[in-house]
C-alpha cells in the first residue's frame, strides 16, 4: 500500500514536472521584433550608401545577417505588404496597388501574424504593418497607431480618421495648408524633438510594449511600423542638419530614361506630384531636387536613431538573447533616376530593398549575395520558430540555409508585378514583359545585365548578344509563373 502510494506521488511528481518543462519551452520560444520601413530603398551606410548616416542599423547589420539582393514582390506599399505577410506572390488580379484589402482579396489565407497567434504568441501591430489598420484585424491581439482611435469631431471611423492626419506637418504653415487643402510640401524640417512626429510615438509605444512583454509568460510578435522614409520626408531639424546640402548629388542619370526603353516602363510619378509644390508635368527644379533627396536622407537618419531607441530597449530588458529581430522595407524608392520619383515601376530602383535577419541564437555574421524576395520572410520566420506552416498557401521559400551558411546560393529566379508589368529577377538579369491584360500578350520588353550595368541605363533585350538569356527568362516567366500572369 505505501509502495502504491509512492509510486502515486512519483506520477504526480513526473506530471507536474512536465507541464513545468512544457511552459518553459513556451517561454524560450523566440520572440520577434518586426522593423518594417516604408519606402526604403537599400541608402544605408551598410549597404554601401556611404553618404548615409545610419549607425544603428548598421550596428544590427553588423552583429546580424544582411541580404544583399532582397526584394519586393511588388512594388507599391499595400500590396507588397499583402504578399510578404501571406507569403503568396501577386497575380494579374491580386495585390494590385496601394490600397489591397488581404481580407478582401486572399480571405482565407493564413497570416503570418495570425500563425504566430494560433501558436500561442502575442501578436502586435505598431504603426503601419497592413496598409489599413483595419485589415485583418483579429490577426493581431492588439492594433495601434497614433491617434487613429482617438475621439474626433469629424465622426470618421479611426481608418479614415488616420488617413486625414497621417502626413503629420509640425510647421504651422504647413499644418493650416494640410488642414485647408489636404495637401502640403513634399518635406519638413521642424525644430521639433524626436517623439513628436508619428514615427517618434511609434517607437514610444513599442517601448511601453517590450517594457510589459517582458514579464509576459508568453513569447511576442511585435512590430514597429514607421511611414519614413515615406512621403511627405518629415524630420526633426538636426537629421537635415547631418547633411552637408552642397555635398547632395543628383542621380548621374537623373536627366534620361534608358536607352531602347519602352515609354511604359516610365513612371510620371503621380504621387510626387500630390505635394504643393511640385509641378503637376515635367521635372522638378533642381534645386528641390536637392531638397527632396536631403529630405530623404533626413527621414532615414530620424529612423534610424528611433530603431536605435528599440533595439536599446530591447537589450536593457533582457529580450536581446531571446529575441530575433528583422529589418525591412516594402518596397524600393526612386529618387530621380531615370527622370522619376517614388515607387511603383519594375525598375530595380523601385525593387530591391533592404533585408536584415538578426538572429540570436546564430553565431554566423555577415552578409549573403542570396537572390531572396519578400514572400520567403514567412517561411523562414515560422521555421525559426518551429511553426508548422500551412499547406499549399505559401510562394515563398526558407532562407534558412542561407542563414547558416551565406556562401550557399539563393533562388535561381524571384518574381516582380507592378501593373502589366511582370519581371524575372536572375542574379544577373531583370526581365520584364508589359502583357496585355484582355489576351495575355506581350506588348513589349525589356532586358538589364546586372552584371555590368546594375543603374538599369540600357534596355539590351533586343541584342542579339543575349539572345539565349531572353529566351531561358521568357520561358520560366511562362512556365513557372504561368498561373501569375493569367490570374488562376
Amino acid at each position: 500500500m505505501k509502495f502504491r502510494f509512492l509510486i502515486q506521488i512519483g506520477f504526480l511528481i513526473l506530471i507536474v514536472s512536465c507541464k513545468k518543462n512544457a511552459l518553459n519551452t513556451e517561454i524560450s520560444k523566440p520572440n520577434i521584433l518586426l522593423l518594417y520601413m516604408d519606402d526604403l530603398r537599400p541608402q544605408l551606410a551598410s549597404f554601401g550608401a556611404s553618404q548615409i548616416i545610419s549607425p544603428n542599423i548598421d550596428a544590427l547589420a553588423k552583429k546580424g545577417i544582411q541580404f544583399t539582393n532582397a526584394y519586393c514582390n511588388v512594388p507599391v506599399c499595400g500590396a507588397s505588404r499583402a504578399s510578404m505577410l501571406t507569403g503568396m506572390l501577386p497575380t494579374k488580379n491580386r495585390f494590385l496597388n496601394y490600397d489591397t484589402f488581404v481580407e478582401k482579396e486572399t480571405p482565407n489565407a493564413i497570416t503570418l501574424p495570425q500563425l504566430f497567434k494560433n501558436n500561442g504568441y502575442t501578436t502586435i501591430s505598431n504603426g503601419k504593418i497592413y496598409h489599413h489598420l483595419d485589415d485583418r484585424a483579429n490577426d493581431w491581439n492588439e492594433v495601434w497607431r497614433p491617434y487613429a482611435f482617438d475621439k474626433n469631431d469629424k465622426n470618421l471611423a479611426p481608418t479614415d480618421y488616420w488617413q486625414s492626419l497621417w502626413k503629420d506637418y509640425q510647421n504651422e504653415k504647413n499644418i493650416a495648408e494640410y488642414k485647408e487643402t489636404n495637401t502640403g510640401p513634399a518635406y519638413e524640417s521642424a525644430q521639433v524633438n524626436d517623439s513628436i512626429y508619428i514615427d517618434g510615438l511609434v517607437t514610444e509605444k513599442v517601448i511601453r510594449d517590450l517594457k510589459k512583454l517582458k514579464n509576459s509568460d508568453k513569447p511576442f510578435f511585435l512590430t514597429a511600423g514607421f511611414i519614413a522614409p515615406h512621403l511627405p520626408f518629415n524630420a526633426p531639424k538636426k537629421y537635415w542638419d547631418l547633411y552637408d546640402r552642397n555635398t547632395i548629388k543628383q542621380p548621374e542619370n537623373y536627366n534620361y530614361i534608358p536607352k531602347n526603353a519602352p515609354e511604359i516602363s516610365i513612371s510620371t510619378w503621380g504621387e510626387m506630384r500630390m505635394y504643393s509644390h511640385i509641378p503637376k508635368t515635367g521635372q522638378v527644379s533642381d534645386s528641390i531636387a536637392i531638397n527632396l533627396i536631403h529630405g530623404y536622407y533626413a527621414t532615414i537618419s530620424y529612423t534610424d536613431a528611433l530603431i536605435g531607441r528599440i533595439l536599446s530597449e530591447l537589450k536593457t530588458q533582457n529580450l536581446e538573447k531571446n529575441t530575433i529581430v528583422i529589418l525591412v522595407s516594402d518596397h524600393g524608392y526612386n529618387l530621380q533616376e531615370h527622370t522619376q520619383w517614388a515607387k511603383f515601376t519594375n525598375y530595380n530602383t523601385s525593387t530591391q530593398v533592404p533585408l536584415i535577419v538578426y538572429n540570436p541564437f546564430s553565431k554566423i555574421q555577415g552578409k549573403t549575395k542570396a537572390l531572396t524576395e519578400l514572400v520567403d520572410l514567412y517561411p523562414t520566420l515560422a521555421e525559426l520558430c518551429n511553426i508548422e506552416v500551412p499547406k499549399n498557401q505559401l510562394d515563398g521559400k526558407s532562407l534558412i540555409f542561407n542563414l547558416e551558411d551565406l556562401s550557399k546560393k539563393g533562388k535561381e529566379t524571384i518574381f516582380i508585378k507592378k501593373g502589366n508589368g511582370f519581371t524575372i529577377k536572375s542574379l544577373n538579369f531583370s526581365y520584364t514583359e508589359f502583357i496585355n491584360a484582355e489576351d495575355n500578350s506581350t506588348i513589349t520588353t525589356m532586358l538589364y545585365d546586372h552584371k555590368i550595368d546594375k543603374s538599369e541605363n540600357e534596355n539590351v533585350v533586343n541584342n542579339p548578344k543575349y539572345a539565349e538569356t531572353v529566351a531561358h527568362l521568357k520561358s520560366v516567366l511562362h512556365t513557372k509563373y504561368l498561373s501569375n500572369i493569367e490570374g488562376k
